[in-house]
């Protein structure tokens, strides 16, 4: 007695294959993963291709906002360690001092300009709008 006739008698619904239904079904698993490989292959390379690019560059994104985070602020000792950006502050402004206040008074020139000219824009509107 086969294992397959011991089957049977156990599991009376339980479908008993012939060797050539065996065979066949394994072919047909076999192309199965063959095509499911392809599929996969296809699909993480269009992953790689398309995606990957932009999960690095994100990666990449929210260091660098962790980093510029340390340098423009002074009390983040919660999330930063304290001492570590202090010290980064501390030696570039002792090594390009000149350069950042050139830069700070540049900047404050800019929002001098916008907001002389927010200002205008208000007092015009104002004009515009408040005629009887």
């Amino acid at each position: 007695m086969t294992d397959n006739d011991d089957r049977s008698k156990e599991y009376p619904l339980f479908p008993i294959l012939s060797e050539a239904a065996h065979v066949e079904a394994q072919q047909l698993m076999d192309a199965f993963k063959e095509k499911f490989k392809d599929i996969a292959q296809e699909v993480l390379g269009e992953l790689y291709c398309d995606v990957a690019l932009y999960i690095e560059s994100d990666s990449w994104s929210n260091f660098r906002n962790e980093v510029m985070a340390g340098f423009k602020n002074y009390n983040n000792r919660k999330i930063q360690d304290e001492y570590d950006f202090a010290e980064i502050r501390q030696t570039m402004l002792a090594q390009y001092r000149d350069q950042i206040v050139a830069d700070l008074n540049q900047d404050l020139v800019k929002e001098n300009e916008k907001l002389k000219k927010q200002i205008e824009e208000e007092r015009e509107f104002n004009r515009s709008h408040n005629r009887y």
